[in-house]
C-alpha cells in the first residue's frame, strides 16, 4: 500500500460517521403519586408487624427482639394504621378505577401466568426478555394481578380482621368446635402473616428482575417503568 493510498484511508476514516449512541430507554408511566405513597406505607406498616409479631410469637427464644409490652404496643399502632390504610386503598382503588389493574384481561389467562412462571423459573436467567411488555392499561403481567389480587384483597382483609379480633377479644366466640373461641383466630392469623412473609420475600427478589437490579426499585419511586 502506497503512502498516498494510506493518507486516503486516513482522510476516509476521519468522515466516517461516529458509532451510533445506544437507544434511550422506553419508558412509561404506570404508578401514580398516591400508588407509591400507599405501597411504601404499607411496606413500612408491613415490616413493622412482621418484625413486632415475631416477638411476641417468639418472645422465649435467643433470637434478639423487642420488650414484649414494647412489641404489643408497636404492634396494635401499625395494626390500626394498616386498617385505615388498607380501607383508603379499597376505597381510592375503586374511586380511581385502579382495581382493574389487579384483574387480568382474558382471554388465556391461564396460558399467560404458565407461560410468566416458566420466565420467572427459567427464561430470565437465560437472558430472555419479559414475555409481556409493560403499559398504562395493564401494569402487571396475569400472573402478577392475580398474586396481587389474592395478597389485597383476600389475605390482607384476613389478616386484618383476625387482628382486630385480638385486640378485642370480647369479638371473639367462647368456643369454636370445643375449643377456645380465640384458638382459631389465632391460626388464621399466623397463617395469613406466614403467607404476607414469603410474599414480601419473593416480591423483593422478583423486583430484581428489572432491565438493572434497581429499576423496578425506581418506577416505585418515580412511577416511570423502564423497558
Amino acid at each position: 500500500m502506497t503512502e498516498e493510498r494510506r493518507r486516503q484511508d486516513r482522510r476516509q476514516g476521519d468522515r466516517s460517521p461516529a458509532a451510533a449512541p445506544a437507544p434511550a430507554p422506553h419508558r412509561v408511566y404506570i404508578l401514580p403519586l398516591w400508588v407509591r405513597c400507599w405501597h411504601w406505607t404499607n411496606a413500612l406498616l408491613i415490616i413493622t408487624l412482621i418484625l413486632t409479631g415475631g416477638s411476641l410469637h417468639f418472645s422465649t427464644t435467643l433470637i434478639p427482639h423487642f420488650e414484649f409490652s414494647l412489641a404489643v404496643r408497636i404492634h396494635n399502632v401499625a395494626g390500626l394504621s394498616l386498617v385505615f390504610l388498607y380501607i383508603f386503598f379499597v376505597i381510592a382503588n375503586a374511586v380511581t378505577g385502579n382495581w382493574w389493574q389487579f384483574v387480568p384481561r382474558p382471554p388465556g389467562v391461564l396460558e399467560r401466568c404458565i407461560k410468566q412462571t416458566r420466565f420467572y423459573l427459567w427464561g430470565v436467567f437465560k437472558g430472555e426478555s419479559e414475555p409481556y411488555a409493560v403499559t398504562p392499561e395493564e401494569n402487571f403481567n396475569a400472573l402478577q394481578a392475580l398474586t396481587y389480587w389474592f395478597m389485597i384483597y383476600l389475605v390482607l382483609p384476613t389478616i386484618v380482621v383476625s387482628g382486630l379480633i385480638f385486640m378485642f377479644p370480647q369479638l371473639a366466640p367462647t368456643e369454636v368446635f370445643g375449643v377456645d373461641g380465640l384458638l382459631p383466630v389465632a391460626v388464621v392469623h399466623y397463617v395469613s402473616a406466614t403467607i404476607v412473609v414469603a410474599f414480601v420475600i419473593a416480591h423483593v427478589y422478583l423486583c430484581t428482575f428489572g432491565a438493572k437490579i434497581t429499576t423496578t426499585f425506581r418506577t416505585m419511586i418515580t412511577g416511570w417503568h423502564e423497558h
